[in-house]
């Protein structure tokens, strides 16, 4: 929902009455991740989507009709071998979508859409299964504060412990099922060396929704002019930053270390494999990376921890330019993150897309 909230926050400040669609569950092939969001206004304009076409126009009928009725449905879709033109799914997986009319106050979206708006990390908790008066029934957390209401114990507890892990999914409270909406800030990227190779990889970071920070020691190299893609360009020794930054890295960080050079990399990476990030790889031949894991050893990184080590950093595409290189990096982490395998789609079966760990 993040990528429509300042649309929806406009409509509802204009006292514009729409019906808000919500990916709630997803399995097997489904194009959407929970969260992706599809809003219908009273004048039938549409914004966002939910599953990349397959099932959008019985869904935008679903938000006409919860308009006119001002009545919330939980409705499945999934694929159909039956009937080829049936509404569903092709790729074969299923969705179930929360669709919500929005025709006045509400306290609990109100406060999660400003939040969203802001920059404010929220999580956004729908009932979607149990007690027919809770259907419905919406809570917004913040690190601080809860707007809305829900009759469930424990519920802002719980939604916000959920929030503190950036996690969307569902919640069980008693009776109740919650949908539970996470927008957190987007996760970091960390690269080191400012080289040609880092100048790529920080492009295809922010591509990917990454805030990519460069970082290097020589301020000759480590310009703004050199790295526009990235959000921050940092001087100073790769270890020393990583030092001020560990309090406000989390299991989403990725680090890429590429500055080929032991004066840099040992300090960098004796610290970066003891922190609970989720992914370190570094830049370097084979004869380099055994080097290294010999000098990491004598520093005392445990077996374990040395095992967190991507190095040679990348998967084997046969890369030889920046851009390649940074494609073969990206595609290790994002194979890392999600859980997937690193071998061709031809080779493998059951679901393309994985439920991933990011």
């Amino acid at each position: 929902m993040q990528d429509i909230a300042a649309q929806l926050h406009a409509w509802h400040a204009a006292r514009r009455p729409f019906a808000l669609a919500t990916v709630v569950r997803a399995s097997g092939s489904a194009p959407r991740e929970p969260g992706a969001a599809l809003a219908v206004d009273a004048d039938g304009e549409a914004v966002g989507s939910i599953s990349g076409g397959c099932v959008e126009g019985a869904v935008y009928a679903l938000c006409e009709e919860a308009l006119a009725s001002g009545v919330p449905v939980l409705e499945h879709f999934g694929y159909s071998d039956e009937d080829a033109f049936a509404v569903g799914l092709t790729c074969g997986g299923s969705l179930d979508v929360l669709v919500q009319p929005v025709l006045g106050p509400a306290p609990g979206l109100d406060a999660a859409l400003a939040a969203l708006v802001s920059g404010t990390p929220v999580a956004l908790a729908r009932v979607i299964d149990g007690p027919s008066a809770l259907l419905g029934g919406t809570l917004a957390v913040t690190a601080g504060t809860a707007h809305g209401s829900l009759p469930l114990p424990h519920a802002v507890g719980e939604v916000r412990a959920m929030l503190a892990a950036g996690r969307t999914g569902l919640l069980r409270l008693g009776d109740a099922t919650l949908f539970v909406d996470s927008h957190v800030p987007p996760p970091r990227m960390l690269v080191f060396g400012a080289i040609d190779f880092a100048a790529a990889v920080a492009r295809v970071g922010a591509f990917l929704g990454y805030r990519v920070t460069v970082c290097d020691a020589r301020p000759v190299f480590a310009t703004r002019r050199r790295f526009p893609a990235a959000d921050e360009v940092v001087v100073d020794w790769p270890h020393r930053y990583l030092d001020s930054q560990a309090g406000q890295l989390d299991a989403r960080t990725v680090l890429c270390v590429l500055t080929h050079d032991a004066r840099f990399d040992l300090p960098l990476l004796e610290r970066a494999l003891r922190l609970p990030v989720a992914y370190v790889g570094a830049m370097g031949s084979r004869r380099t990376h055994h080097d290294r894991l010999a000098h990491l050893r004598e520093a005392g990184l445990t077996p374990a921890e040395l095992s967190r080590l991507h190095s040679p950093i990348g998967l084997d595409l046969g890369a030889r330019t920046p851009e390649e290189t940074a494609v073969a990096i990206a595609a290790e982490i994002i194979a890392h993150t999600h859980g997937g395998t690193h071998l061709p789609l031809t080779t493998t079966e059951g679901p393309i897309h994985h439920a991933g760990r990011r």
